[in-house]
């Protein structure tokens, strides 16, 4: 017993699960383009199908760039392999450590292979953020001090700041300019919507290829990290490696679907303008177009005679 605390958890904890950031986002996306779908039948002729084509592509490229500066699998790996649970003790466990790594922090999750062991149910998933100054040491504290399994804590302590490992300042920096590029992209995405409702859509094709490379330029920042050798995290005779996750490459879809986008556009553009700007519901003129109005019939002096004298 430390203190007046105890060295491990004196009751039942809820784990980490979803990211609740994450789905907020989904959510309201998904709420969006529901509402649109839902006022489709008010749009007449094919410019209904164009239109849902646009809004469903648009909601999907800035529900990415902006829900993946929350997840947490940008990197992942995992390794089994039966290892000590608490410090400075000889019990052995045969559990599942895995890592997960993201633009916020890291995630470290242990789960017992089965789960209930030792009269303990070993299922832990514990985040470390990067914050600023101090912040991820602080969080390794507050677990020696709770009382977390020697497994988390070995991983975690890879990642200090004083660590020899040097993880903490490779990824950290990399996390901070690849969060801020897709910052960026997410401002170049928001013009570039904006560009499109206006009659200036060659500009809007440029905000378009400058989301597309402001995406691809973060992850070439942070697929450089893996340029650099790395301590590795033993356990016994198995090794825990990482590899890219699903943000990593849902992002990279993202912007090669921008490029793509981007280059198609242009070439639209410049071979048949006008093509272009009927995709875009514009006319010939480059405004768009305006409902006629109803043909009003005035009566002349000769025919409103004649409709006096009947009456």
């Amino acid at each position: 017993m430390i203190g007046s605390s105890f060295p491990f958890y004196p009751r039942p904890r809820t784990s980490f699960i979803f990211d609740i950031k994450s789905i907020e986002i989904i959510t309201i996306c998904a709420v969006t383009a529901c509402t649109f779908i839902i006022i489709l039948p008010g749009i007449r002729g094919k410019v209904r199908i164009f239109w849902l084509l646009k809004v469903l592509i648009s909601l999907f490229i800035g529900s990415v760039i902006l829900a993946v500066n929350f997840t947490n699998d940008w990197e992942v790996g995992s390794v089994t392999a039966i290892t000590a649970y608490k410090s400075f003790s000889s019990v052995m466990v045969n559990a599942s450590i895995g890592l997960l790594i993201g633009l916020k922090g890291i995630n470290i999750t242990l789960t017992g292979n089965p789960v209930y062991q030792l009269n303990e149910t070993i299922n832990y998933n514990e985040e470390f953020d990067w914050g600023s100054g101090n912040k991820f040491a602080k969080d390794y504290q507050q677990s020696l001090e709770t009382g977390l399994p020697n497994p988390v804590l070995y991983v975690a302590e890879k990642f200090l700041i004083d660590s020899p490992c040097g993880h903490h300042q490779q990824y950290c920096i990399s996390a901070y300019y690849t969060s801020a590029i897709m910052w960026v992209a997410f401002c170049s995405w928001i013009i570039c919507n904006v560009l499109f409702c206006m009659p200036v859509l060659l500009y809007g094709i440029f905000m378009m290829f400058a989301t597309s490379f402001c995406i691809l330029l973060s992850l070439l920042l942070f697929a450089i990290v893996r340029q650099t050798p790395l301590c590795k995290i033993q356990f016994g005779s198995s090794t825990l490696t990482t590899t890219f996750g699903l943000s990593f490459w849902l992002s990279f879809a993202t912007g090669i679907i921008c490029l793509l986008i981007s280059l198609m556009l242009l070439i639209i553009h410049c071979r048949r303008p006008q093509t272009l700007r009927y995709f875009f519901n514009y006319d010939k003129t480059g405004n768009i177009p305006k409902r006629p109005n109803k043909e009003v019939y005035t009566m002349d002096n000769n025919e409103s005679i004649k409709l006096h004298k009947m009456f």
